[in-house]
């Protein structure tokens, strides 16, 4: 397995249908809401970016349908996508570990390097 760390869209949607398979609205609205409006994804980016992880094997069709001449599909995250996406998950917490430690963050909220008092970082 790649450990490569994902680029963001691809881990945001692997979390947008992690919990549910969801259509492509539902994924750019999903994706809106886990990064709290930080990323917004347009039609084309978010469409073009469902076909490489089909591609990949990231993820697959969970239905499909045609409404009104339109094809209607849900996407779920297959197997491997689950992996990379536990693996991914597993990584970010492990960085965030390090850096609330080194930060001197841990569980008593301690100030930590150069003056910085818990809670006053920002990015």
């Amino acid at each position: 397995m790649d450990t490569q760390a994902l680029r963001e869209p691809t881990l945001l949607i692997l979390t947008a249908i992690a919990d549910a398979p969801r259509h492509g609205y539902a994924i750019a609205q999903e994706v809106e809401k886990i990064s709290e409006g930080g990323m917004k994804m347009r039609t084309g980016t978010l469409y073009g970016a469902l076909e490489r992880l089909l591609d990949q094997g990231l993820i697959a069709v969970h239905e499909e349908e045609v409404v009104d001449g339109r094809r209607w599909r849900s996407y779920a995250p297959a197997p491997q996508g689950c992996e990379v996406l536990a693996a991914e998950a597993a990584r970010i917490a492990r960085t965030a570990q390090k850096a609330t430690r080194r930060l001197g963050l841990g569980a008593k909220a301690a100030p930590g390097p150069a003056g910085f008092a818990a809670g006053t970082v920002t990015a």
